[in-house]
């Protein structure tokens, strides 16, 4: 599959809510590909959501010390521990930020075939799964910064 452009930081894509998955056909089967392809492409990637390529529908995947994968219509059960490390975004080049996230994370969906996928995980993977559901919803990492740390990331952004 062919390896996609990354939607910018300002895309209106990545604001709205992406839409849920009904069909597992050739055609998600085809997006999680790009995904994969798309995600390999770039040095120090770990995750990549379908909005990110343009795509307004609820698919992730991920690939991090030696765990990869994809997850369809995926909803997240966090942990109360909560760690803080930096973070960046492939919708954002170049800027890394310290953001607090849940240490552990559950994932539950599906695969691309339709079969139920849960997925445990901790610490980074844990993160990069949560920044990438966050977008899915139309949220992207700055938002979740305090207000006066919002404006410095934009200002570093810009």
């Amino acid at each position: 599959m062919a390896v996609q452009p990354i939607r910018l930081f300002a895309d209106p894509v990545l604001r709205a809510v992406a839409e849920p998955v009904t069909d597992f056909d050739r055609e998600l089967r085809g997006l999680v590909k790009s995904l994969q392809a798309t995600l390999r492409a770039g040095a120090g990637r770990a995750g990549l959501a379908a909005p990110q390529i343009g795509v307004s529908l609820r698919v992730v995947v991920y690939e991090l010390d030696g765990r990869s994968g994809h997850l369809v219509n995926p909803r997240l059960e966090l942990s109360d521990r909560r760690i803080v490390a930096d973070e960046a975004c492939l919708s954002a080049p170049g800027v890394w930020w310290p953001l607090e996230r849940s240490y552990m994370a559950t994932a539950r969906g599906r695969d691309m075939f339709g079969k139920p996928v849960t997925l445990r995980a901790l610490g980074m993977l844990a993160r990069v799964l949560q920044h990438e559901v966050d977008h899915l919803d139309g949220t992207l990492f700055v938002d979740r910064l305090p207000e006066e740390e919002r404006e410095r990331f934009l200002t570093a952004l810009s």
